[in-house]
């Protein structure tokens, strides 16, 4: 959704103008009220806020369902350790990392 000039309202007209921006916001605009020049906060419809946040909880669920599907596919080619396994792996990375550090400081 595009907006217009009269969306974008300063704040100390906003401040004066209250009611009749959320009467427009009600009837279905968007306004950006600005502070210093600079976009502060927008006024919507309560609905169409609720309506952007069930759509962010539904995207959410999505890339949940998309981690999930990885992670299954990983188990299915063997790309997944036990977690004792993981543990083992990097205290031996970290162990080697130590060691070639102390190396690294003797030559």
């Amino acid at each position: 959704m595009g907006f217009s000039a009269s969306d974008v309202v300063p704040f100390t007209q906003a401040r004066a103008n209250l009611s009749e921006l959320a009467d427009q916001a009600k009837a279905g605009a968007e306004k950006i009220i600005t502070k210093n020049g600079e976009s502060f906060v927008a006024l919507i419809d309560a609905d169409r806020l609720d309506y952007y946040h069930r759509l962010e909880r539904e995207r959410i669920h999505l890339l949940l369902i998309d981690d999930a599907k990885r992670g299954l596919a990983d188990v299915e080619a063997g790309r997944t350790y036990g977690a004792d396994a993981a543990l083992a792996q990097i205290q031996q990375r970290r162990a080697s990392a130590t060691t070639g550090k102390a190396a690294k400081k003797r030559g």
